[in-house]
């Protein structure tokens, strides 16, 4: 009989209702966890929107140099006419920066965006459960571990659920809505009236490993790194042809790129451990991109090499 505590084997027949009409938000104190790419690119678009929030970072150096990446991402969205140029100041005035999770105790929302292990996850998601209120909704963004499974380390699993956001975030408004089986009806409609908020539109979606684009973007991520690996073509040449034959607007060795290679490398990783699908086993191509910290736009080089944007 398999074991009900693999997490590979969390998938459940959750009935996915139709979303729940969203109400108004007020001015919200809502907390980030991390300091990443992914949790700053949420962090911006909540600022954008008029809410409060607080970033939460433990790595000394990531937080550092967090506040000049924040402002580099928000010069990125008023060049691309997401953002109003005359609204950047308030943005930046309404995040502040934390190494404490117990700056978190006053929040109403919590966006979990840390990278790490399941165990690491795991354990972020118990001292969340720990800090913030009963009331408080967490969100994890983990594009990989199923939200069951974190469910199990809070009291109140009904006031978790995932939310799979497409970096940058700023630049796409769709965002997967994951409803684990004990999301409350409640949970799911606090959090579409959030959305609402930044503008965005939720899909709400079982819960599996990968739910449903990540799992299908990380094989395309994967499967080009291995045609450049091959020595099918160069991967401005793989980004092309993705580009012309499907219609994509970057190509998916630019888009790993912007995300970051070392977060597509570990979700690669999650994904093969909870699975054991070989299709998600990180390409050697990948890997040694990593190892040699060319992560992507982020450091400078990656697939392919970028500017400064400072």
């Amino acid at each position: 009989m398999p074991d009900s505590t693999d997490p590979a084997r969390i998938v459940r027949s959750v009935p996915v209702p139709v979303p729940v009409p969203a109400g108004d938000v007020s001015r919200l104190a809502v907390g980030v966890v991390g300091a990443g790419t992914l949790g700053l690119s949420v962090a911006q678009c909540l600022a954008a929107a008029g809410h409060d929030v607080t970033v939460v970072e433990s790595t000394a150096d990531v937080l550092a140099g967090a506040p000049d990446r924040l402002r580099a991402g928000i010069r990125m969205a008023v060049m691309l006419r997401r953002a109003a140029a005359d609204g950047v100041a308030e943005t930046v005035a309404r995040i502040r920066f934390s190494d404490d999770l117990g700056d978190l105790a006053g929040a109403s929302f919590v966006f979990e965006c840390a990278r790490g292990s399941i165990a690491v996850t795991e354990d972020l998601v118990r001292s969340l459960g720990a800090v913030v209120p009963a009331s408080t909704v967490i969100a994890t963004c983990t594009s990989a571990v199923p939200v069951e499974l974190l469910g199990r380390q809070i009291p109140s699993p009904d006031r978790l659920l995932g939310m799979l956001f497409v970096n940058p975030v700023h630049a796409n408004d769709a965002v997967e809505v994951v409803r684990a089986k004990d999301t409350s009806t409640e949970t799911l409609a606090r959090a579409h009236a959030l959305l609402h908020s930044l503008g965005k539109q939720g899909t709400i979606v079982h819960d599996a490993p990968g739910f449903v684009s990540d799992r299908l973007a990380h094989v395309a991520y994967n499967d080009a790194a291995g045609a450049v690996r091959a020595g099918a073509a160069d991967a401005a040449t793989v980004d092309r042809i993705f580009q012309e034959r499907f219609g994509h607007a970057t190509g998916p060795l630019r888009t790993a790129d912007l995300i970051g290679l070392d977060t597509v490398a570990d979700t690669l990783y999650v994904l093969h451990r909870l699975t054991g699908d070989e299709r998600f086993a990180p390409c050697e191509q990948l890997t040694d991109l990593v190892a040699a910290g060319k992560l992507g736009r982020k450091s400078g080089e990656g697939f392919h090499r970028y500017a400064p944007t400072g």
